[in-house]
């Protein structure tokens, strides 16, 4: 993955609405018998482009999602998002987790499933066409659509990178 395109964001300047994606009780055996605890999955975005995901781990489920959230705002990043779609089809992969999202036209919806579509609707893609591939984790799921989405160059950023107009990025 090309760490070129992506953009960090900070999130103190910007409101953002989180997503419970997963939650798990885990469990710690040891000689006095099972110690549970909580794993939260949370995705952070503020539905115009911007999209985090982070893991928190507690003895509570409140206190897990609470991390979950706080390690979300670390890893934000801008997405390009053109009239409510992605501008083209990408891939992305993480671990087992195999993602593949396509545009879609005005009134589509997001045509996805559990993980990818928390991370999705909080970038603010309202029309996708999406499949995962190969591993359900949803730690694996959400990490590929993250990666997918940052692979993504809107019109104006592959003219400025090429150094040509916008025009002839598109008649050539």
């Amino acid at each position: 993955m090309s760490t070129a395109n992506i953009k960090r964001v900070k999130s103190s300047e910007i409101e953002l609405k989180d997503r419970l994606v997963s939650i798990q009780r885990v469990a710690k055996v040891t000689k006095g018998g099972r110690t549970f605890s909580f794993s939260a999955i949370v995705v952070v975005g503020d539905e115009h482009g911007v999209v985090g995901y982070g893991l928190g781990k507690a003895k509570e489920v409140t206190e897990a999602i609470s991390k979950g959230v706080d390690d979300a705002k670390k890893s934000l990043v801008k997405v390009p998002v053109l009239k409510g779609t992605v501008p083209h089809e990408a891939y992305g992969k993480f671990s087992g987790g195999y993602v593949f999202i396509k545009p879609a036209a005005h009134g589509t919806g997001v045509i996805a499933g559990g993980a990818m579509r928390a991370v999705l609707e909080s970038a603010g893609i309202t029309d996708v066409l999406a499949k995962s591939k190969g591993s359900s984790n949803p730690h694996n799921v959400v990490k590929a659509t993250i990666d997918a989405l940052t692979k993504m160059r809107d019109a104006v950023s592959v003219a400025q990178q090429r150094g040509v107009s916008l025009d002839k990025v598109f008649n050539g």
